[in-house]
């Protein structure tokens, strides 16, 4: 069977290794003309990480992800440790550690596995026919791909999306989160963070964050909640965060004069999409962000991307009847959990973000002197339901 998949992100090229491990003919077309991923890092929490082994790429994943062996909250304004506690539950819970990765070189080592032959960039799809038989791609120089089935794995602003949407439903749009945030990498610093740990400053509905991913580098991440499409020229580099988080503990101002806007610095308004039920149509099918854009609050986006690969691989393997009938069991496998991820994150950024100030309030005072329990079967309760586990349930459920 031929599989056209448009997207060579982590979902798209993760969906495809699964389905060429299967013996399948896989092609991915991308409108990126090279690999430079939006984000500098991303999470991958267990239930990520299971698949990217399952995929095989254990050995890669354990050597690009950093050692996050504990988990840091300090107080924004005076640096004062609210809590820190061992990530250790969330492995021996989940069966497996979790590493915060830099998105280029998951991104790189994932197209190097499916192979970089089969995949084209700089190749815009703009046009889907399906004649019941076989899928047509048209893309924006003039040419065309067939093949048995599309996934598309095309990101938050997905033409198969609105492609898959049953005629007369409303239309499926973004919505703001209320934050900008901004990101990158930077070499570890004491000053900022323990090299093992996951280090947050809260204060004003703000967060300032350092993760460790490979290569003695930190991820850092700021939130600053704002309105939506304020301007921003790159010309204006760390300005923005200067004046957001001017005050701020010592550890925050090293992390600002860490930042080298020139070669490490990403901005971008946070947006997700209210989780909807139809991602299939005939012979085509939707996976990651156009199927579940999700604000990055509880980590789990990529992740969920992940889930869905996974899935995909899952019902082609065991389901025969026919291709409609198999993309229509992935989607139900997916549509219910991914959506309830999308609605976490989304209520996880209210409280985070002052959106209801009593909210926050209350989130930073239950974080003083924490022993991280609450915090840790928060985590764990976003991977418990993962489809990698095949209905298994974590100790302690």
């Amino acid at each position: 069977m031929k599989v056209i998949i448009v997207g060579a992100g982590i979902g798209g090229t993760s969906a495809g290794i699964a389905l060429a491990r299967l013996g399948h003919e896989v092609v991915i077309y991308d409108q990126m003309r090279e690999n430079k991923p939006v984000g500098a890092a991303l999470s991958l929490w267990s239930n990520g990480v299971k698949v990217l082994n399952w995929l095989g790429l254990a050995d890669e994943v354990a050597a690009l992800g950093g050692d996050m062996a504990d988990m840091v909250y300090r107080d924004g304004a005076s640096g004062e440790i609210l809590c820190d506690f061992s990530l250790a539950p969330v492995t021996a819970q989940s069966g497996q550690k979790p590493y915060p990765v830099a998105r280029a070189d998951l991104q790189a080592a994932l197209m190097d596995r499916f192979g970089r032959e089969r995949i084209h960039l700089n190749t815009k799809m703009v046009a889907i026919a399906d004649d019941g038989a076989r899928v047509t791609v048209t893309f924006a120089d003039g040419s065309d791909d067939t093949a048995d089935l599309l996934i598309g794995a095309d990101g938050a602003r997905s033409l198969t999306r609105a492609y898959v949407q049953p005629e007369g439903a409303p239309e499926v749009v973004r919505e703001y989160c209320g934050y900008t945030n901004f990101n990158g990498l930077i070499p570890v610093d004491p000053a900022i963070g323990r090299p093992t740990a996951w280090t947050t400053y809260v204060a004003d509905g703000k967060r300032a964050a350092v993760m460790p991913v490979a290569g003695d580098r930190f991820y850092f991440w700021f939130d600053v909640p704002q309105p939506a499409g304020l301007p921003y020229d790159r010309a204006e580099g760390k300005a923005p965060l200067l004046a957001a988080f001017a005050g701020w503990a010592p550890g925050v101002q090293a992390l600002l004069e860490a930042i080298d806007p020139v070669t490490s610095l990403n901005r971008v308004d946070i947006w997700d999409i209210t989780p909807f039920e139809t991602w299939t149509k005939g012979r085509v099918a939707i996976l990651g962000d156009a199927a579940h854009n999700t604000a990055p609050d509880i980590g789990q986006g990529a992740c969920s991307a992940l889930e869905d690969a996974f899935a995909l691989g899952i019902a082609f393997a065991t389901n025969t009847l026919s291709v409609e009938d198999t993309l229509k069991r992935y989607e139900r496998v997916r549509v219910e959990r991914a959506g309830d991820l999308v609605l976490r994150a989304r209520r996880r950024g209210h409280e985070t973000h002052a959106f209801d100030a009593d909210a926050t309030a209350a989130w930073y005072a239950s974080l003083r002197g924490t022993d991280g329990a609450g915090i840790i079967r928060g985590i764990v309760g976003n991977i418990a339901g993962t489809p990698v586990d095949l209905g298994g349930r974590l100790p302690g459920d």
